[in-house]
């Protein structure tokens, strides 16, 4: 399967312009099928027919022939997925979807989403980072660091996009698709998962629009989608009419735009809307803002923007220079806290401390792997303080009598000491 889709790869960046129409045998054969259930988690929640994957291994064999030949006869149709609601980070009350499909189609997702990202990874431009092998958030912090550290950038425009997953339009994407791919019965089949519906509280809703956020498929088609109508139109439209340079950084739907002029910063914020209004999609004013962002600058009018969890800010270095930095963000930090102080009063009782001490310096050490980056140790010292004394707060209600006092407590840390803090991501 993998040097079938290195071909594909190879034939896609030797000629953009080739379309493909034979592929639906890449998917449908039962090595592949079989390597693609071999990928899967088998601790993930189940979909609506309650199949577990150590259920479907009792008879793997037959189960992916019986499946392979259904997608041969083009008989095989995607299961709804079960939509489950879950908490928004830094938005008490407000939830977001997301999509648990079975294991069946969780499978033949997999095979799709494979051979579209062997088609379209040699076409997808620098500038996104997001479900691409090989990229990853700090890759793209660094990217964007490194550009508003060397180039003469004045102004930076965030725009978010809104319900970005839930909103995308079919027809466009079928069209999208339809320029590198004519195997129709392979389009057919993703048609059918875009349509395949939704079971909200046991009601079955069908889904004219979007993608379910949780499917295998999704990250590769939501990132085929912006890059028709974001990636190439910035690269190859909006460049054109610019005064100075300017730079995009997209993670996902998430969009930073970099300008050495005001005046092009205002005509993309201007026209963006616009272009997303298009293709279905609408941008959020009210998270959307346009920042003076100059190093030079002598006017102390510059402004700070967010991604992917910091925020991006202006300070002095050493030798005295204007330069951007970065800090965890604030909403963050104060989500991340919240998150700590929850699970404590979940496991405060019922639990060995010995447990609980090991699973919380378990999260301190995920925390410091994302938000360990160049200048921003001390906040990662601080949210390690911070989060140290909820923990120390919630153990002690574990019972009327106290279980440390903060003298004890320390000599604890001392003996089990949490993670130190370091900078494991260089910007520089």
């Amino acid at each position: 399967m993998d040097t079938k889709l290195c071909l594909i790869t190879q034939r896609s960046a030797r000629d953009p312009k080739c379309k493909f129409d034979a592929l639906l045998h890449h998917v449908c054969n039962e090595r592949s099928l079989a390597e693609c259930f071999h990928s899967l988690d088998g601790r993930k929640a189940v979909g609506v027919d309650g199949i577990r994957k150590e259920d479907y291994a009792k008879n793997l064999e037959g189960n992916l022939q019986m499946l392979a030949n259904r997608i041969k006869s083009m008989s095989y149709r995607p299961q709804p997925v079960r939509e489950k609601l879950i908490p928004k980070e830094g938005k008490p009350g407000a939830t977001r979807p997301l999509g648990i499909g079975c294991l069946e189609d969780k499978i033949v997702q997999k095979g799709f989403a494979q051979v579209l990202e062997a088609i379209y990874e040699p076409l997808f431009l620098d500038c996104s980072y997001g479900f691409r092998p090989g990229r990853n958030c700090h890759d793209a912090v660094k990217k964007l660091h490194h550009t508003l550290y060397s180039q003469p950038i004045s102004t930076v425009v965030d725009i978010d996009i809104k319900a970005y997953f839930n909103t995308i339009d079919h027809k466009w994407l079928m069209q999208m698709l339809e320029l590198k791919i004519s195997d129709r019965k392979f389009l057919r089949y993703i048609g059918r998962m875009l349509k395949a519906g939704v079971l909200r509280e046991g009601e079955f809703h069908i889904t004219d629009e979007g993608t379910p956020q949780g499917s295998l498929v999704s990250p590769v088609l939501s990132n085929i989608y912006l890059h028709y109508v974001l990636d190439l139109w910035f690269e190859h439209e909006l460049k054109k009419h610019c005064i100075g340079r300017a730079w995009l950084f997209r993670y996902a739907d998430d969009a930073i735009a970099c300008f050495e002029c005001e005046e092009d910063a205002q005509k993309y914020a201007e026209t963006l809307p616009g272009r997303m209004a298009k293709f279905g999609l609408e941008v959020s004013a009210e998270k959307s803002a346009m920042v003076h962002f100059c190093k030079n600058s002598t006017k102390d009018r510059n402004g700070t923007f967010n991604f992917l969890g910091f925020t991006f800010y202006l300070g002095m270095s050493r030798s005295n220079r204007r330069i951007p930095k970065v800090r965890t963000n604030r909403k963050k930090f104060k989500v991340k806290l919240r998150r700590v102080k929850e699970w404590m009063q979940q496991v405060k009782t019922g639990r060995r401390i010995g447990w609980i001490w090991d699973t919380f310096r378990a999260k301190i050490r995920g925390h410091i792997q994302y938000f360990g980056v160049s200048f921003n140790t001390k906040n990662v010292e601080r949210f390690l303080y911070e989060a140290t004394r909820i923990v120390f707060k919630w153990l002690n209600r574990r019972s009327q009598r106290k279980s440390y006092t903060w003298d004890g407590f320390s000599k604890f840390q001392k003996q089990f000491p949490l993670p130190k803090v370091c900078v494991v991501h260089k910007l520089f």
